[in-house]
């Protein structure tokens, strides 16, 4: 019986071959969809699963109220670890890791290999760190390769970019801030791209002095901290929060003597309104429930709800694919009306009919099944570019995912062959045969008509949230940022430069033709801040304003404001013409918080740096030094002859004009090979990196 629906089927599939593409088409581009969202949707899901301990790893996160700055990261202070591990058994072990940044790297001088590469995912991390996050190794042992302060760790991919195919272990590599070369101790295989820490070389900890010389701070927060629970410890949600909830009493005693070495007793800090908590984010989480914490050194990390608004667009998409089916069967119902009208003159019974419309809708949907997975194969690509994934189509043939196909294809057909097996089996025989109008009820055009309107409802909707999305793009491209970014070159690594040369270099490059100005920063706006606490002082009318104040800042030379056009509403801005090596300018939502009425001339001290005693020389519009989605908050530019603050980093910045910029880039990578040639030149645009920001909109 089944045969002969499948063999009658056929026949009227080839009978009306027009209607017949439309149908397949149109189930099998919807079929498509469905599979490259789910694809898509079961990545998201796996980021960080692969690790054995995974069920058992948290991210430390900070959430501190500072002078009514607040911020929620997971960006921690290093002594936060060890203070967890010491004071609550259901810790078993931490490890951290604190990004380096760019490093020029090379083979040591008696390689045959002689490799230049600036290296941007380099991380110092804790000697157990391969331990904790079971990476698999291709090489060497995860319990022994940090144990010397000089030894590094390579990816397969990186170990071969710099000795091909000989066996690295053992060999040397140079990092041109390090006098003494690292050896290779292990290789790991290549980062899965669903891990949320990602990077091609690891040194320890213990070769980064900077993590040492601050193990006592409590507020500067450089690394990234991960705890592993005891195998006995259950991390059930309720556990977990019984855990953070004893967290309070251990932070007042274990940070009391920080706070006190910057100069605030940490009773007078929580009596002030400050606050300072530590949360733990089960890693499994992290991926895909951040959306609340500022994870400047994870560069990976999706948002849950995005993955809920593809999935619900997926779900759509087949039902409009369903509904569109519908329509087009039920638009040949008075062809298909003499069939079902002789059909049951001739004996079928209605059950057998409806059997009939079914099992052509499921042939539809099996050979648009087969279909779509040939245009997922073929799509894969531009998908994967599109959605910054590495999506494999042999993925398709895991045993879950055919389940999901199956089911797909059998849901797809009963659904879009539900409704016209049951209208087309309606008709009345008699009227049919008769030449009569078959059998039109108000339910049936209720239902048909309900369909078509859902179908547009539908669509329509996705057009205008589309749009919307566009436009939302568009808008950020084209606000009043506060700064000017087009046409803005960064050139980084410039501290690289052979001592006291960087400076000769920006004079260079600002006398060439096409460029307005040329400046040197630690930082630029899109890119890490260096945050803390100050305080301003009182004076006058503003004597109860001395409260501390959470400070984002640079560290820029005199120009800086006139590179991105920053607009001064009062003061001035640095000059040679000063001494401004203690000269402070802020921006317009710093002074506000402050309570200032007349900034300029004003004082505050930063206890960080030996109670240092800057005084406020200008105010600058706000300008947007994050993405959009974060609110301007109070923000300062420091002098670098200030030395407030170290980074270990320095960028130029060039203004430059658009019509030269070729022959501009041209110009200073030649002049960059005079100054350092062993060290690879690198730049990008302002405007791109903020287009950066927004992938997952574009996306």
């Amino acid at each position: 019986m089944i045969s002969n629906y499948l063999k009658i089927a056929w026949r009227n599939m080839f009978r009306k071959k027009a209607n017949s593409i439309i149908n397949i088409a149109g189930l099998s581009i919807g079929i498509a969809c469905v599979i490259l969202i789910t694809l898509f949707v079961q990545d998201e899901q796996k980021y960080d699963k692969f690790f054995t301990k995974a069920d058992r790893i948290c991210q430390v996160n900070v959430y501190n109220n500072m002078g009514g700055e607040e911020s929620y990261g997971s960006n921690t202070p290093p002594p936060v670890g060890d203070a967890l591990q010491r004071n609550f058994p259901e810790i078993k072990a931490y490890t951290r890791f604190y990004v380096i940044g760019q490093e020029v790297v090379s083979n040591d001088a008696g390689s045959k290999l002689q490799n230049h590469f600036t290296e941007k995912k380099l991380l110092a991390v804790d000697s157990n760190f391969l331990q904790v996050f079971d990476y698999a190794l291709k090489a060497g042992n995860a319990s022994s390769c940090f144990l010397q302060p000089h030894s590094i760790v390579l990816t397969e991919t990186t170990a071969k970019k710099y000795f091909g195919d000989v066996d690295p272990i053992g060999k040397n590599l140079v990092l041109d801030e390090y006098k003494e070369p690292f050896a290779v101790t292990a290789v790991v295989k290549d980062i899965p791209a669903q891990s949320s820490i990602q990077f091609d070389m690891l040194i320890p900890s213990a070769a980064r002095p900077v993590i040492k010389r601050f193990s006592w701070s409590w507020v500067w927060r450089q690394v990234n901290t991960y705890v592993l629970l005891a195998d006995n410890f259950t991390a059930t949600k309720e556990n977990i929060q019984k855990l953070e909830a004893k967290l309070p009493a251990m932070i007042r005693i274990e940070a009391a003597s920080g706070f006190k070495r910057i100069g605030k007793p940490i009773d007078e800090y929580f009596k002030g309104g400050g606050k300072w908590e530590l949360h733990l984010q089960p890693l499994t989480d992290v991926h895909l429930y951040s959306g609340a914490v500022s994870s400047p050194f994870l560069t990976t990390l999706g948002d849950i709800k995005y993955v809920y608004i593809f999935a619900a667009i997926a779900l759509f998409i087949m039902i409009l694919a369903c509904v569109n089916f519908m329509n087009l069967s039920t638009a040949q119902s008075a062809t298909r009306a003499k069939e079902v009208g002789i059909r049951k003159v001739l004996g079928s019974e209605k059950k057998q009919l409806i059997r009939q419309f079914l099992s052509e809708a499921m042939l539809y949907s099996v050979i648009s099944t087969l279909v779509a997975l040939l245009l997922v194969a073929l799509l894969l690509p531009l998908f994967n570019s599109i959605a910054g994934k590495t999506l494999s189509f042999a993925t398709i043939f895991s045993s879950g995912m055919w389940v999901f196909i199956l089911l797909l294809t059998v849901i797809t057909g009963l659904l879009a062959g539900s409704y016209p097996a049951f209208y087309l089996t309606s008709f009345d025989p008699v009227s049919v045969l008769k030449g009569g109008v078959f059998k039109k009820s108000i339910s049936n055009l209720l239902i048909r008509n309900g369909l078509v309107v859902f179908q547009f409802t539908v669509s329509i909707a996705l057009i205008i949230c589309t749009i919307i999305v566009f436009q939302q793009l568009q808008h950020t491209q084209k606000m009043d940022m506060g700064l000017q970014k087009d046409n803005v070159i960064i050139i980084p690594n410039t501290e690289k430069l052979n001592a006291g040369s960087e400076e000769v270099f920006r004079q260079e490059i600002a006398k060439m033709p096409g460029v307005s100005s040329a400046s040197i920063t630690t930082s630029i706006p899109t890119g890490k801040t260096f945050g803390d606490g100050y305080e301003p002082l009182a004076e006058g009318a503003d004597e109860l304003l001395t409260h501390d104040i959470g400070l984002s800042s640079f560290m820029v030379d005199e120009s800086f404001v006139p590179a991105l056009q920053l607009k001064l509403l009062k003061g001035r801005n640095f000059s040679k013409e000063f001494n401004d090596s203690l000269s402070v300018i802020l921006n317009g939502t710093a002074v506000k918080e402050i309570g200032w009425k007349e900034p300029v001339g004003k004082y505050m001290n930063y206890p960080g740096n030996n109670n240092q005693h800057f005084r406020v020389i200008g105010v600058v519009k706000d300008f947007n030094f994050q993405s959009i989605r974060n609110t301007i908050t109070s923000f300062a530019i420091f002098h670098n002859s200030s030395k407030t603050y170290t980074t270990g980093a320095s960028i130029i910045l060039v203004k430059a004009d658009a019509k030269n910029i070729p022959s501009i880039l041209k110009e200073v990578e030649s002049k960059w090979k005079g100054f350092a040639p062993s060290v690879p030149f690198d730049y990008s645009f302002l405007d791109k990196n903020f287009e950066a920001l927004y992938l997952s909109e574009q996306r």
